[in-house]
């Protein structure tokens, strides 16, 4: 045996290693790393970037009861039920937690709920309904969370809580839907945000300063009060939809503040005192009624860098506009009333502004040098106007500009050289626009054009020759796309194609349209065909770079779908490739026998008709599997053949079964998948025939309709107690001590089974003697393993001389007392070992034990050499302890 592959050994004779089955009701596990778009299939809780393992529960009452069933590594945990009281250390068990979202009504939190929570980021109290229900936070209660980032209540109330001690990591603060109606109960709340409000925040070494205080939807928040933030250092300050009278900030002793947001705030006009006041660098005035601004307004605003005015109802913009604002960088001016022809104040021509967003602004004329005064312009958004003609003199003078929204608009046709004052050009949208014939001569004048998005409501042919630079292309059409394409590789560094329309061509029809570089494909609307290896209707022969397949037609039936040649592909999604039950059911054996790197299959509205382990054979990397929308389907008893590598995941998302008894092992499979979660079963109907809509649970119908196999229960009890019989009659015999090993595997499950537990009684679950000679090996190998966490939650206690020893105290005092408050004793044997006095010693009265309180210890010999057992001290009774007790030998 390998060192490296001792823990496992010791593991397995300390304690019994039970599987849990991650199948839980009411609850979803998924890994958005696999399938990004999950949340299309499943429901779940919305994530923060970079966190991918999740579980959202709903109906949650017993706490306990649904976090047993969860994975210790979750990254992100939302619970949605109604719990009275949450305990201390609730969720000690998810060390890796980062995101905890809890919506469970009137909730009791006690001190040490967030007890060992060391990475939670993230946590929120959410309650869906508007304000209010009371929520008592005890003062202490995120003393554990050193690493919070953000902390939310909504829809509570936290008139009953005082003096909440926040995180010196804290960088956000919302309270939404609240009961607050004074910024100045903020300090009662939270003294460490306004310095010398109590003497809780005078001793407090916590900065007063946050990156976001979110105050919106707080319709009884009316009043400021003096010095209510005093000290207070925010970055931004949002104040959407409250009704709060913006001018009282100025008393309010606020520090410092950058961003200010006031949107949906019923303001009539730019709040240019509080803007000179701060000096505030981003204002959002969105969804209000400032439907005229004059220059006086703006003399005030010279700070700001980005300014939001959208949905106000402007009609026009002061002629100092842009000169009043000399260090603006973003302006959001969409869905105003600026048309039908665009008039922009003329500025200074050194102007900072870097955004300019006019989408949905009745535009339908863009005059020549419309945006002349605007040279380092970057984005330019006009989507959703009425634009129909387009020249390169409206484009004049934006050389740095890189990406340009045409959207939405009414342009049918483009003359070549529209492109040529735009050279930095690396995004453009032309989705949604009348053009139906598209040269790629259109697109000369940008070098690196590496983003297109192109539509039209009927058909759309393109022409090439397209810029080599291009990375991602999406087309849209109702009717059709079509590629007029020569003999060669057009698309050579293309790595994202997006088609959406019925039918996708390609002239001439014996050409050949090569993607090497292609990494995701996704499809809507398409006719299978497209996959068709015959030349004349292929569009796809070969995608050796592919990774992610999305293909979702609204055609009947999937003759000629054939997924050849994607020797990469490991995300494949299906769906809508059978509107009607009738029709030909989907052969997934040959549909997938050639993807032999797929690690997501994603099937909707299929009609499979049933599964077998045929379909899957050649899925050795499948991690995840998700049905959706399928009706009339049958699980084929050859499925449990396929349990040992059923994938990771497995969801069934609005499934109809058949009835039928031949699929009784998908209960036990789904309730006790040692390591599968499977999601949807329990909500799953079944149907006779397809004349039945009575709804029957299949859960519920296999276990009343189905009956065991008696005569393979029968078969199998005999041969239990058959064994069972050899085996007693076989341990004492002391030739084959691993009987006795087997039997104290037994002995530990049948415990576990029984739930009766020893393990209180012992201060520590075993006793390491070892010699110094050996440490190296036992610190560096042998701890480790025995201390890390099992899968159950609990790891090993050990007792360590060097390490828990007391300082000063009698070593060998505290070597009896250690021993005898301990499970069992590990003897790490070597030849050293045995010439150490203190090794000798420890074995001694580990064998003193075993003899006084037979079954109250355990004797553990780990043997890391060679040794004779004459070479043992008689007093050990070495030959007897070796035939009946645990030792592991290794060479």
């Amino acid at each position: 045996m390998e060192r490296s592959l001792l823990s496992s050994t010791l593991l397995s004779l300390l304690m019994s290693l039970g599987l849990g089955a991650w199948s839980t009701p009411d609850c979803t596990i998924a890994d958005s790393s696999l399938l990004s778009n999950i949340s299309f299939y499943i429901p779940f809780c919305s994530l923060a970037p970079g966190l991918n393992l999740f579980a959202s529960c709903s109906n949650v009452s017993d706490l306990a009861q649904t976090l047993t069933a969860l994975t210790r590594r979750l990254e992100a945990l939302c619970l949605q039920g109604t719990v009275p009281v949450l305990p201390a250390d609730a969720f000690g068990h998810f060390p890796t937690l980062q995101l905890l979202k809890l919506h469970l009504g009137t909730v009791r939190i006690t001190s040490g709920a967030f007890q060992g929570l060391d990475q939670l980021q993230y946590l929120f109290f959410e309650h869906p309904t508007p304000c209010c229900l009371s929520l008592l936070f005890p003062p202490d209660a995120l003393k554990p969370l050193i690493f919070l980032n953000s902390i939310s209540f909504q829809g509570y109330c936290l008139n009953s809580s005082q003096n909440i001690q926040l995180p010196l990591s804290l960088s956000r603060l919302t309270l939404r839907h609240s009961c607050l109606t004074d910024l100045q109960e903020l300090q009662g709340l939270f003294p460490s945000l306004v310095p010398g409000s109590s003497p809780t925040a005078i001793s407090s070494p916590w900065p007063a300063f946050l990156e976001v205080l979110d105050l919106s939807a707080n319709p009884q928040l009316s009043r400021v009060g003096v010095k209510a933030l005093h000290g207070l250092q925010l970055h931004s300050l949002r104040l959407d939809g409250s009704p709060l009278s913006v001018s009282e900030l100025l008393g309010s002793g606020l520090l410092h503040l950058n961003s200010l947001s006031l949107v949906g705030t019923g303001t009539e006009k730019l709040p240019e005192n509080v803007t000179a006041y701060f000096e505030l660098s981003a204002l959002d005035l969105g969804r209000n009624q400032i439907q005229n601004i004059g220059d006086e307004d703006l003399s005030s605003c010279r700070s700001l860098e980005h300014l939001s005015l959208h949905a106000n109802g402007l009609h026009s913009l002061p002629t100092r506009f842009l000169s009043a604002l000399p260090q603006l960088q973003r302006l959001n001016l969409s869905m105003n009333k600026l048309g039908p022809t665009l008039v922009l104040p003329e500025g200074l021509v050194s102007s900072s502004l870097r955004v300019l967003d006019l989408s949905h602004n009745e535009l339908s004329a863009l005059p020549s040098g419309a945006f002349s005064s605007l040279p380092q312009l970057k984005e330019l958004w006009l989507g959703g106007n009425n634009i129909s003609n387009l020249s390169s003199e409206a484009l004049e003078g934006l050389r740095w500009l890189k990406t340009l929204d045409l959207s939405w608009n009414q342009i049918k046709v483009l003359k070549p050289g529209w492109l040529s004052s735009l050279p930095a050009l690396i995004s453009l949208n032309l989705l949604g626009t009348h053009i139906e014939k598209f040269s790629g001569l259109l697109l000369q004048g940008p070098k690196k054009l590496t983003h297109l998005w192109l539509g039209s409501p009927n058909i759309l042919e393109l022409y090439p020759p397209w810029p080599l630079t291009l990375l991602s292309l999406e087309v849209w059409a109702h009717t059709y796309v079509e590629f007029r394409v020569p003999q060669g590789e057009p698309f050579l560094f293309l790595e994202n194609l997006t088609l959406q329309a019925s039918y996708v061509l390609l002239q001439p029809s014996n050409n050949t349209v090569h993607f090497p570089s292609l990494r995701h494909l996704t499809l809507r609307g398409c006719s299978p065909i497209i996959f068709s290896t015959h030349k004349s209707q292929g569009f796809f022969p070969q995608l050796p770079s592919l990774e992610h397949l999305h293909f979702w037609s609204n055609h009947e039936g999937t003759e000629g779908l054939q997924l050849f040649g994607l020797p990469r592909l490991r995300v494949l999604e299906l769906g809508g490739l059978d509107c009607l039950s009738a029709s030909r059911p989907t052969d997934l054996e040959v549909l997938l026998e050639n993807l032999p790197q797929l690690e997501v299959l994603a099937l909707s509205n299929l009609n499979f008709g049933n599964l077998s382990i045929s379909s899957f054979r050649g899925l050795g990397l499948l991690r995840l599997l998700l049905l959706n929308s399928e009706w009339a389907l049958g699980l084929d008893s050859s499925l449990q053949e396929f349990i040992p590598q059923m994938p990771q995941y497995v969801y069934f998302s609005d499934v109809i079964f058949i009835c039928q008894c031949e699929s009784s092992w998908v209960g036990p499979w789904a309730t006790q998948a040692p390591n599968t979660f499977v999601y949807g079963l329990e909500k799953s109907i079944c149907m006779a025939n397809a004349s039945d809509y009575f709804k029957t649970p299949l859960l519920s119908f296999l276990s009343g309709n189905c009956p065991d196999n008696l005569e393979l229960q029968s078969f199998l009890t005999s041969l239990t107690l058959v064994l069972l019989v050899i085996i007693f009659a076989l341990l004492g015999c002391p030739k084959w001590p691993w009987l006795h090993h087997l039997w104290t595997l037994f002995h530990a499950w049948w415990w576990k089974v029984g739930g009766w537990n020893h393990r209180s009684q012992y201060h520590y679950d075993v006793f390491i003697s070892y010699c110094s000679q050996d440490q190296d090996w036992v610190l560096a190998e042998l701890i480790p393993a025995l201390e890390k966490p099992l899968p159950a939650g609990e790891g090993l206690r050990l007792c360590l001389p060097e390490r828990d020893f007391g300082v000063g105290q009698d070593r060998i005092e505290a070597m009896a007392a250690s021993i005898d408050s301990s499970k069992a004793t590990l003897c790490v044997l070597s030849r050293q070992a045995l010439g150490s006095p203190w090794c000798n010693l420890e074995l001694r009265l580990t064998t003193y034990h075993v003899v006084a309180k037979p079954g109250t210890t355990r004797l553990l010999l780990l043997f890391l050499e060679p040794i004779d057992r004459r070479q043992l001290r008689s007093y050990h009774r070495r030959a007897r302890w070796l035939q009946k007790e645990d030792y592991l030998d290794l060479p």
